[in-house]
């Protein structure tokens, strides 16, 4: 929508229908095409295209469907199955045939019809598909994490910024009520001063095996080089276009660590008012990583087991998954997915949202909103390159001070590890040169 190239071309388009009018006063032009009856016309509304269509995208992309001024136009997926479930899904809502499909994702950024792109591929793809998202003009809706490298979220982050895009991280629980709330305690000081933050994360996870070779099925049906993308070649298996790519050293990021700490550390950079900055120190330990800021406040990462169910000692079983525990000398916030907050003192309890009023820390409504908003105003969002750089950083920086097994320090203006050339060199990658 915000390209001068699609202005023009929505200008072009508006004159002629004006210049034509009067030739065409036989046609019938559907009330929802002029906007009326509370409908957005259709000149009006953003085009939205998806790269990558998996049960993650089906999640947001169903949230997004609900927007009157938002329209689904295009879908690309490598593999046939899911491009097909994808069309099913928007032309069943829409109630006609018009969305195109694509193997190649590079075709939707080519049309200048599509102003904005939901990108929710494998952790791999969704850096250098978001920087060529950019570089195309479209606005950018990454899944996270946003980059599986440090050096991937400089880049992105330096490519928002230098093509001037509207960007949202999928770290949607900063636009969900209970964890809002709980931020709020802690800036308007009803805690007292802060001193220690928890952030659940899953415990890492190094894997570098290989699935066994399986013949490569036919590129219509899935697309293993573009499956792979960035990441080293290896051979086909089917359970790595089912899921089981993740633990992956080559898919994955950070270990793992960024598969809840994405959500969970980004949150307590926002409690610890640290959006412009990162933790300098990182010391693993056996069961979490602890953090510290340069004002003094303590992060601790700690690391749940798997099955989720007994959790740390330091959460609430009843709060649900992406647990954050927010602790000021006057007084403790903890919440979770579940919605509900738990607060201490119990005086706190009454300035507290109502139970009806909880929303899930999956829903994504309010931060796609914001997102489809801030490319209209050309503000930035809730969760934008920015923000999700140095909360991103921060947790591959825990990892790789797990991988290391080590005390790291690392300096927040230049983001180099000081002194520890093995950690700087995990910051980045070799990337394969998939294009063909």
């Amino acid at each position: 929508m915000s390209s001068p190239s699609q202005t023009s071309r929505r200008q072009f388009l508006a004159g002629t229908a004006a210049a034509t009018a009067g030739a065409a006063l036989t046609s019938i032009v559907p009330a929802t095409a002029l906007g009326k009856d509370g409908a957005t016309a259709a000149g009006e509304r953003i085009s939205l295209g998806v790269i990558g269509i998996g049960p993650r995208c089906t999640y947001d992309l169903k949230a997004m469907l609900n927007f009157d001024d938002i329209r689904c136009v295009a879908i690309a997926d490598v593999q046939q199955s899911r491009r097909d479930a994808g069309k099913q899904l928007v032309d069943g809502h829409y109630g006609n045939s018009d969305c195109k499909l694509y193997r190649d994702f590079r075709e939707v950024l080519d049309r200048e019809d599509i102003d904005a792109v939901l990108i929710a591929t494998g952790d791999r793809w969704h850096g250098p598909a978001s920087m060529l998202a950019a570089e195309a003009g479209k606005d950018v809706y990454s899944e996270k994490p946003c980059g599986i490298t440090i050096d991937v979220c400089q880049r992105l982050a330096d490519t928002i910024n230098r093509e001037q895009r509207v960007f949202q991280a999928g770290t949607q629980r900063r636009s969900v009520p209970n964890f809002q709330k709980a931020v709020e305690l802690v800036h308007t000081r009803k805690l007292g001063k802060l001193h220690t933050m928890h952030a659940s994360v899953y415990r890492p996870v190094l894997d570098n095996t290989w699935l066994p070779a399986e013949p490569t099925p036919p590129v219509d049906i899935v697309d293993w080089n573009m499956w792979l993308g960035p990441a080293a070649w290896r051979p086909y298996n089917k359970k790595y276009v089912q899921g089981r790519w993740r633990g992956q050293w080559d898919f994955d990021s950070g270990a793992r660590l960024l598969d809840w700490g994405a959500h969970t550390v980004d949150l307590c950079q926002w409690a610890n008012q640290a959006d412009d900055t990162l933790p300098i120190e990182y010391e693993p330990g056996e069961d979490k990583i602890v953090c510290r800021y340069a004002n003094g406040v303590k992060l601790i990462i700690d690391f749940l087991p798997e099955p989720f169910g007994d959790r740390s000692p330091h959460y609430i079983t009843r709060l649900g998954t992406c647990p954050v525990r927010f602790i000021g000398d006057e007084g403790w916030v903890e919440t979770g997915d579940e919605g509900e907050i738990v607060v201490k003192p119990d005086s706190l309890q009454k300035q507290l949202p109502e139970a009806s009023k909880r929303v899930r820390g999956l829903d994504v409504s309010a931060h796609s909103r914001n997102f489809f908003d801030c490319i209209r105003t050309r503000e930035k969002t809730a969760a934008n390159q920015d923000v999700m750089r140095r909360s991103h950083i921060a947790s591959h920086a825990a990892a790789i001070a797990w991988i290391l097994q080590r005390k790291l320090t690392i300096d927040p203006e230049t983001e180099e590890f000081v002194d520890d050339p093995e950690a700087n060199l995990l910051k980045s990658r070799p990337e394969r040169q998939w294009r063909v």
